[in-house]
């Protein structure tokens, strides 16, 4: 079982910042592949971004030059770091872990963009 909790959430104006963080427990975190996802209202949930074990980073076409996913083995801690943030970027956004047949999620943090 693995439990994550978000972080870094908040209310932004267009072109501003904000990271997230996803403090997870257990003792194997290194070996999960971590991700955000997002949801917007009336929208599905959607992969923003996910880094594997060994660091490979894959991002949506929509946040590409703008977000930034990183990890923190040694913390047990995942990171997005969103820049330039846009009024279409506002939504719950969820922490994610996964291994094989195994995904975990957070509780979700709300990130709201105003124009």
């Amino acid at each position: 079982q693995v439990q994550l909790v978000e972080s870094g959430g908040g209310l932004v104006q267009s072109g501003g910042s904000l990271r997230l963080s996803c403090a997870a427990s257990g003792s194997i975190f290194s070996f999960y592949t971590m991700g955000w996802y997002r949801q917007a209202p009336g929208k599905q949930r959607e992969l923003v971004a996910d880094i594997t074990s060994g660091g490979s980073t894959n991002y949506v076409d929509s946040v590409k030059g703008r977000f930034t996913i990183s990890r923190d083995n040694a913390k047990n801690t995942v990171y997005l770091q969103m820049n330039s943030l846009k009024p279409e970027d506002t939504a719950v956004y969820y922490c994610n872990a996964h291994l094989a047949t195994l995904w975990f999620w957070g509780q979700g943090t709300q990130v709201t963009v105003s124009s």
